[in-house]
C-alpha cells in the first residue's frame, strides 16, 4: 500500500525551515526512521538558496536525512505482511534516544528502534549491506558508512549529525500525526526503486521497498482507494523502557 503513516516530530511549520525527527514514515511494505538535523537553532524562514530548492545541499536543513530502512539495508523479508514484523496485525513501535552521559544532559548519540507484537519484543533488523558495520541503530558512524556505501552526500554530518539532533529535541519539538501521499515522488524513496533506472542488484541503496516504481501515484490513490485508514494508539514518552510492556516468554 503506498499511501504512507507517518509521526514527525518539528520544531517549525509554514515554510519555515525546521529540525525534523521522523520516527514513523511507513506503509505495509516499508518504513523508514530519519532524522534531519539543521544547523540553525530556531525557527528560521529561508529564502533563496538557504532553502535548498536549486541545490538540496546549499541549504540550512539536511534534506536526504540519515534514513533507517531495513529493506534498504539488506533485510527484504523483516517488515511486511507475514514477515518478521506482520502488518497486517497491531504493533507497537518504540523509539529510544541514547545519550553520552545516559541521562538528559549529555550529547544524543544513538537512535534504537524496536517493536512489539503479541507480548513480544522484536528487535530493529539488522543490518546486511558490505561497507555498512552490522548493528541496528542510527549513529553518526552508522549514518556516515550507510552515505558512502550508497553513493550518497553525507549532509547529515555538515548540519550537525546527532548531536544537532539532539539539540533540537532538547529544545523541544511539535509532534505531527499524518496520513499523506506523495503527488511529486509516488513514495519511490520509501517502498520502491529510486532513481526509476536504477538496479537494485548492481546499484546499493537503490531499493527501498517491494513496490513498484509505477505504483503509488497520488492520484491513483485519491481515486481508488479513498477509504484508506491508519490508525495511532496509547501514544507515550517516558524513560527508556517505560513505555511498553512485553510478555516473559
Amino acid at each position: 500500500m503506498p499511501l504512507t503513516g507517518s509521526i514527525k516530530a518539528n520544531t517549525a511549520k509554514n515554510g519555515a525551515c525546521c529540525n525534523e525527527m521522523d520516527i514513523w514514515e511507513a506503509n505495509s511494505k516499508a518504513t523508514a526512521l530519519t532524522p534531519h538535523p539543521c544547523n540553525i537553532t530556531g525557527v528560521y524562514k529561508c529564502s533563496g538558496a538557504l532553502c535548498g530548492n536549486a541545490d538540496r545541499y546549499a541549504g540550512v536543513c539536511d534534506k536526504d536525512g540519515c534514513d533507517y530502512n531495513a529493506y534498504r539495508l539488506g533485510q527484504l523479508s523483516y517488515y511486511q505482511p507475514n514477515a518478521t514484523l506482520d502488518t497486517n496485525r497491531k504493533f507497537t513501535v518504540v523509539t529510544q534516544f541514547l545519550t553520552t552521559t545516559g541521562n538528559s544532559t549529555g550529547d544524543l548519540r544513538e537512535i534504537r528502534r524496536l517493536y512489539v507484537q503479541d507480548g513480544k519484543v522484536i528487535e530493529n533488523a539488522q543490518i546486511q549491506v558490505p561497507g555498512i558495520d552490522r548493528g541496528n541503530s542510527i549513529t553518526d558512524e552508522f549514518c556516515a558508512q550507510e552515505k558512502k556505501a550508497f553513493g550518497g552526500v553525507n549532509a547529515f554530518a555538515a548540519q550537525g549529525g546527532m548531536r544537532q539532533m539532539g539539540e533540537a529535541i532538547r529544545r523541544g519539538m511539535v509532534l505531527v500525526f499524518s496520513v499523506w501521499d506523495d503527488a511529486g515522488g509516488s513514495m519511490k524513496w520509501l517502498d520502491s526503486t529510486t532513481p526509476d533506472n536504477a538496479d537494485p542488484l548492481k546499484d546499493p541503496g537503490s531499493g527501498r521497498g517491494p513496490c513498484k516504481i509505477d505504483e503509488g501515484k497520488a492520484e491513483d490513490i485519491q481515486a481508488n482507494a479513498p477509504w484508506t485508514q491508519v490508525k495511532f494508539s496509547n501514544v507515550k514518552s517516558g524513560e527508556i523502557g517505560s513505555t511498553y510492556q512485553a510478555s516473559a516468554k
